[in-house]
């Protein structure tokens, strides 16, 4: 694909969330990109956005608007993915896509470029697949210690933002704190935030429970066995991203009244012998990791000290003290960021270089 040129790059879904900070991404980032086209809605179209310091005018989804791009990010819900992808990839364009509309299909690579990237070369349906963020929080992680010692089993807590479930997951969490803001009486009665919340809001809310005030041990849509949908993308996702089909593996996620910025409470267990500081130098020599894990004077990792970077913060650094080749670990990521779009426009640098190569 050398042609030694700067392709050119669509933005699908730029006024969303993720695409917001897709935005910003790609005005810090190393300019690899000739033109580049925002798109969105019908009724997003004709807002002007600013990216890489110039205004661009936002075009409404179509065929034609694919015309002549090369590279197409999608940062849009599954079914409008599975709809536009394909039509993106005729027109001659490489799909790179944030949903989870292709994550588990065969034949479209799920990458995340510090792990797998060489992945992103091997893509027979002309789209590849960015993965959920929980499970990017902690896969550059496990990427970097995989590497050497070989990861075989592993369980993890999350603890994730509203900001997860988008733009509805915040504004609620922010209405909820405002309801209770002041009433300190709330939360000592089973049922009394829920009941001063849904007064003032209403039921009708992205969370099966109210969060501020709380934790909720749902994440995503119940399916069979009583495991939800960001729980078996953890254990699918981490199999085919680390190439490990047999990977032993159980998650469970949980929505924690944090705006933005997924945490992991991680339990590895290797196939070789592992050390707390084998692990450290590790971690530390890789390249999209930061390492805080001094507790005695105040280092470890937070959401509130990890959101708005691109590093995966990671600490509490433990050898499992019952359990062989195995150790504790707590990780986070900001969601929106290498938990999405990030991770994506990695991804899409990944196929620009082709152009140069």
């Amino acid at each position: 694909m050398s042609e030694n040129r700067k392709p050119t790059l669509a933005v699908v879904g730029a006024t969303g969330a993720v695409g917001s900070v897709m935005l910003g991404i790609l005005s810090e980032r190393e300019d690899v990109w000739g033109e580049i086209r925002l798109v969105a809605s019908a009724r997003s179209a004709g807002k002007v956005l600013q990216v890489r310091g110039e205004d661009v005018v936002v075009q409404a989804l179509s065929p034609e608007v694919f015309d002549g791009v090369d590279v197409a990010m999608f940062d849009v819900p599954d079914e409008v993915s599975a709809e536009w992808a394909p039509v993106a990839v005729s027109r001659g364009a490489v799909a790179v896509d944030n949903s989870a509309a292709f994550r588990s299909d065969p034949e479209v690579p799920l990458v995340v470029p510090e792990v797998n990237g060489a992945q992103a070369r091997d893509r027979p349906k002309g789209i590849i697949a960015n993965p959920n963020c929980t499970t990017l929080t902690m896969m550059d992680a496990l990427g970097a210690l995989h590497d050497t010692w070989q990861l075989t089993e592993l369980v993890v807590a999350s603890y994730q933002a509203a900001s997860g479930a988008g733009q509805p997951g915040v504004d609620r969490l922010y209405d909820e704190i405002e309801v209770v803001a002041g009433q300190r009486e709330l939360g000592q009665t089973s049922g009394d935030t829920a009941a001063a919340i849904e007064g003032k809001l209403g039921a009708d809310s992205p969370f099966p429970a109210h969060l501020v005030l709380n934790v909720v041990p749902v994440a995503g849509s119940l399916k069979d066995g009583g495991w939800t949908s960001e729980e078996l993308k953890v254990r699918n996702e981490s199999r085919k991203i680390l190439g490990i089909p047999d990977l032993k593996v159980s998650a469970t996620c949980v929505r924690v009244p944090v705006q933005t910025t997924h945490s992991l409470a991680v339990h590895a267990t290797f196939a070789k012998e592992i050390t707390v500081e084998e692990a450290r130098a590790a971690l530390e020599a890789a390249p999209s990791v930061e390492v805080r894990d001094d507790v005695a004077n105040g280092v470890f990792p937070t959401p509130a000290g990890t959101v708005g970077g691109d590093p995966t913060v990671v600490g509490r650094l433990r050898q499992a003290l019952d359990f062989p080749n195995t150790l504790d670990l707590f990780v986070c990521g900001d969601n929106l960021r290498k938990g999405a779009a990030l991770n994506t426009a990695q991804i899409a640098e990944l196929v620009a270089r082709e152009f140069t190569a």
